[in-house]
């Protein structure tokens, strides 16, 4: 049962295919959770305003409002709910969007319900004061650990490239990618793609600025932490 004043476990659902949102709420109602779908981006914009607890599971891809401009129009309302965002085909620069306007997680389509459940239990932890700044600062010194390849093997996965790009543009084999990606995630504390790029983003290291970080970090090595193991 739940105690009174305690925060509402409910999950609001926004997406354009009746068949998964029903699927999504028998999942949810038989792991214990409320939950409630939205067909259009339309509909769960007007309901925005009454809403405060739960968090919301938002399709990036839709007709007439994709997921991305509903953020924005959430945003713009002062929604602060937590969001993870489903994205298909392994469209990872549309996540890191999100992610970058505020979404907590990703999931790609098609997700099995453990990784689903899972997401949804840690957006419903979290905490509602603002935790974003708390946050940037752990990815920040979680980022300064990784070796400039590692960033670079990072950074490549934040744009979205595959490991066979990562390899040619880093001049570099396939094989070797990989290893610096293991490399990478076991740096981090994590097993999860979609965990590495959110604390990417978090610590600001986007392609944009990314040559910058490298370069920080480069100098930092050669200085005060020269000798230390990459």
């Amino acid at each position: 049962m739940q105690s009174k004043g305690s925060p509402i476990r409910i999950v609001y659902i926004v997406d354009d295919d009746p068949a998964l949102l029903g699927s999504l709420e028998r999942t949810f109602r038989a792991a214990g959770l409320k939950a409630a779908s939205y067909q259009t981006a339309f509909a769960f914009l007007d309901a925005a305003p009454d809403l405060s607890d739960g968090c919301l599971l938002l399709d990036l891809v839709m007709p007439e409002m994709d997921g991305l401009e509903l953020q924005e129009r959430l945003n713009s309302l002062g929604f602060s709910m937590p969001v993870i965002v489903m994205t298909a085909w392994g469209d990872v620069e549309t996540a890191v969007q999100a992610m970058k306007s505020g979404a907590v997680d990703f999931i790609e389509k098609p997700f099995n319900d453990e990784a689903l459940l899972d997401a949804i239990n840690a957006a419903l932890a979290l905490d509602r004061g603002p935790t974003r700044d708390r946050e940037s600062v752990v990815a920040a010194k979680l980022m300064a650990k990784l070796s400039p390849r590692e960033r670079e093997v990072l950074d490549g996965l934040v744009a979205g490239r595959s490991t066979k790009q990562m390899a040619y543009d880093l001049g570099i084999s396939a094989r070797t990618v990989e290893v610096h990606r293991a490399r990478m995630l076991a740096r981090l504390g994590t097993h999860s793609l979609a965990e590495a790029i959110r604390l990417a983003v978090l610590a600001g290291l986007s392609p944009a600025n990314l040559d910058q970080a490298n370069a920080a970090d480069r100098q930092r090595r050669s200085g005060a932490s020269r000798g230390l193991p990459e």
